[in-house]
């Protein structure tokens, strides 16, 4: 079955090339100009959503915060430019990637294969059930605590499920970053500081058991 794309730009010859380049490829598009647009495509279910950043009425930030309420697919941000500060919100708004334009579309293609051949190792994984009641399902990409299901943004979820599947191995701010972010990543202490204290403040809403450990100078590990 063909992996479907989903473009989010208000640059109509931006997505006429995109659709191009990559139906060559074989992939399926759908495209949309507007936030209201790419909310009503969702029922298309794509595999992975291309968003550019500054788009009028509605900015793909806070379109990004709008789709990650609906779906759990990668979220590639297209922009011109981006600070620091900006990337770290987008990141926080439940984004995976960022991609600046222009771009060589050779490079967005290996960043979009990476991504869904990430998904596709999830959906194979099984579930695990850890101490104190806690079941991560890695396929699902769900966490419950004695039935119970705990909400996680995607980096939240996928920083879970480096530290639970690697017990009582440190990993630092950056590697994690890395890991989370995959193709070309570079890290930042500061988003991943923020998405652990997140993981626990959800956590403690359930339980006192403290799974994430910080390790000081070195980073975090998940209890054994």
């Amino acid at each position: 079955m063909k992996s479907k794309i989903l473009i989010v730009d208000d640059d109509q010859e931006l997505i006429k090339m995109l659709r191009s380049y990559f139906e060559l490829k074989g992939y399926d598009i759908c495209s949309a100009e507007d936030g209201r647009g790419a909310m009503d495509k969702l029922s298309q279910e794509p595999d992975i959503i291309l968003l550019d950043v500054n788009m009028p009425r509605m900015n793909g930030i806070e379109l990004c915060r709008r789709i990650r309420d609906k779906v759990t697919c990668p979220i590639v941000f297209l922009t011109a430019k981006v600070e620091e500060q900006d990337k770290i919100n987008g990141l926080l708004s439940g984004g995976d990637d960022y991609i600046l334009k222009p771009f060589s579309l050779r490079e967005l293609e290996a960043r979009i294969s990476a991504h869904l051949k990430r998904e596709e190792r999830y959906r194979r994984k099984s579930k695990y059930l850890f101490k104190g009641g806690l079941n991560i399902d890695y396929g699902a990409k769900q966490v419950q605590y004695h039935q119970q299901e705990i909400e996680f943004t995607r980096m939240e979820f996928d920083i879970l499920e480096i530290l639970s599947m690697n017990p009582g191995q440190v990993f630092d701010r950056e590697r994690i970053y890395e890991k989370v972010c995959g193709y070309d990543a570079e890290g930042d202490s500061r988003v991943i500081t923020e998405l652990v204290r997140r993981i626990r403040k959800k956590l403690s809403c359930y339980t006192k058991e403290q799974f994430i450990e910080t390790v000081w100078g070195s980073g975090y590990r998940w209890e054994q």
